[in-house]
């Protein structure tokens, strides 16, 4: 090996350690500026570790309008973060002016804010999640999960249904003809398997609620939504309350309320599952309920008298159905004390949800229900309803 040769080596050799020293050397050079300019944050850093609590303003951007009522209204807004982030959410507004007074609507809001964030410790898959309770400038405004998807009571509007079969596939107006919905008279009829799966979802939810002794006391379509996953939530706790802490108006929907509401009496456990049940009537007949009654007196002896009538009211493919007409008797008897004694019951007993839902895979009417209703949703969606 020549002498020119190795000089050239060892050049090459000294070349890459300089290189790396200067290399390690501007690193650390670096990370001197670096901490220095890092100090006054990781002093930030350790001095907020030592502090009760922390605080900062937060920005909602108002989206647009989604909902009201005699409560206040809801809007679709995004709470803005840092680095200009967004999260999409709903946010309730409540309006003071079904209230007497400053001080009424304040203990109210008060309740509304305890009850709230028993919701929020819940988090159950089939109800809505709880995010925040504030004040802005005396108002009370409720953070809510945003739900992409149809409430029931939208789902069940003919025009909608008539919209879909002009623009959907073929095959795809059969399916869900087929398999989830058809129009049925002045309404949209489920089929069984589909009312019976957003049931289950809606029952699973309640008996959250009610383990942790909270009343929704206002169930109705309006106040489920069906996810564009075919998974069902329920919604607006506005009417909520627990059972240790009343409200000093309780308020409910006629319609939908269970007969000893209408008679006087307090809501109850067993209150709300008769709203889940003349839901569930509804669902499979595509009919509002109690639509006829023209007097409060006739809308109480019309729900004191279905539960022996319900073969009147239900489709002529489902009226002999014994193992369903027992599920729907055992949800909306006129008498409290002889419904399911709770919604875990109403679901998994032998006479409940779970056990309809086997009759009907026995008789190979079943289907995968989740599914059935995503490709319904999907449809809708495009729709941009």
């Amino acid at each position: 090996m020549t002498d020119e040769f190795t000089n050239q080596i060892d050049a090459e050799a000294l070349t890459r350690v300089m290189d790396a020293r200067f290399s390690d050397e501007s690193t650390q050079n670096f990370q001197v500026i670096a901490s220095k300019e890092l100090a006054p944050l990781s002093t930030q850093f350790l001095e907020i570790q030592k502090q009760p609590d922390v605080s900062w303003q937060v920005t909602y951007r108002l989206i647009r309008k989604i909902g009201s009522g005699g409560q206040g209204v809801v809007y679709l807004a995004d709470r803005v973060g840092a680095h200009d982030v967004s999260f999409r959410l709903a946010l309730k507004i409540f309006s003071p002016d079904p209230y007497e007074s400053r001080e009424l609507y304040d203990l109210e809001m008060a309740r509304l804010a305890r009850v709230g964030m028993k919701l929020a410790r819940i988090q159950q898959d089939h109800l809505l999640d709880i995010h925040n309770v504030m004040m802005f400038d005396g108002i009370e405004m409720l953070m809510m999960e945003w739900v992409e998807g149809f409430d029931l009571c939208h789902l069940m509007k003919p025009k909608l249904f008539d919209r879909l079969k002009g623009v959907v596939p073929a095959k795809t107006w059969e399916y869900v003809n087929d398999v989830v919905a058809t129009p049925e008279g002045n309404g949209i009829r489920f089929k069984p398997g589909v009312a019976i799966s957003i049931l289950r979802d809606c029952l699973s939810g309640v008996a959250a609620l009610h383990e942790q002794g909270i009343v929704h006391a206002d169930l109705k379509p309006s106040n489920i939504m069906v996810k564009l996953t075919g998974d069902s939530k329920i919604i607006d706790f506005g009417s909520a309350f627990a059972l240790d802490d009343l409200p000093n108006r309780p308020t409910w929907t006629p319609r939908y309320a269970a007969p000893e509401l209408l008679l006087g009496s307090p809501h109850s456990i067993s209150s709300d599952l008769a709203s889940l049940g003349y839901i569930l009537l509804e669902m499979l007949t595509g009919v509002i309920p109690f639509h006829e009654v023209k007097s409060m007196k006739e809308l109480v002896q019309a729900k004191l008298d279905l539960p022996d009538r319900l073969e009147e009211h239900l489709p002529v493919d489902l009226k002999n159905n014994d193992s369903l007409i027992k599920l729907i008797r055992g949800l909306i008897d006129a008498d409290p004390a002889s419904r399911f004694s709770s919604a875990t019951a109403a679901d998994l007993e032998e006479i409940g949800a779970a056990g309809f839902h086997r009759h009907l895979v026995k008789a190979d009417l079943s289907s995968e229900y989740e599914h059935d209703l995503k490709t319904w949703l999907s449809a809708l969606r495009a729709l941009d309803v």
